[in-house]
């Protein structure tokens, strides 16, 4: 007797496109997160404090470069979450990503950056619909 069970895109085999696209999205939310959150502490790809809001330090009152301490731990752990639970992961970089726009929106500047973010959050949504049930097999 067949029986009808849900699909998801990371149980489809490696030649079908829905989960190509799927490994490639969670790989780049994995490394990407985390190379970033890790430049937190040690600024070789950017200044990161001056992509900081003043309002988020006004609300968190510590220096701008301790908040990025804690900006990159937050980074480091989402990318490790996309890597092992990739369907609330997903929603958590974009949950990030949306924070990172509105404040690049609030300093006022960067709107390349903000514009480039809205991309990856999108595409960290078409993560999450990835990880989701696909259709339905029979067995």
């Amino acid at each position: 007797m067949k029986t009808a069970s849900a699909v998801h895109a990371h149980h489809l085999p490696a030649v079908q496109p829905a989960r190509q696209a799927f490994l490639l999205l969670r790989t780049v939310f994995t490394v990407a997160p985390i190379i970033f959150g890790l430049d937190k502490f040690t600024n070789i790809l950017a200044d990161w404090t001056i992509y900081l809001a003043p309002q988020a330090t006004a609300i968190v009152p510590i220096p701008a470069q301790t908040f990025m301490y804690v900006v990159g731990a937050v980074e480091i752990a989402a990318g490790i979450i996309v890597a092992i639970r990739p369907r609330f992961g997903s929603l958590l970089v974009a949950a990030w990503l949306a924070g990172i726009i509105i404040n690049l929106l609030l300093l006022g500047s960067f709107f390349d950056v903000a514009l480039r973010d809205f991309g990856l959050l999108v595409a960290a949504l078409a993560l999450n619909r990835l990880s989701r049930p696909t259709g339905v097999r029979t067995e």
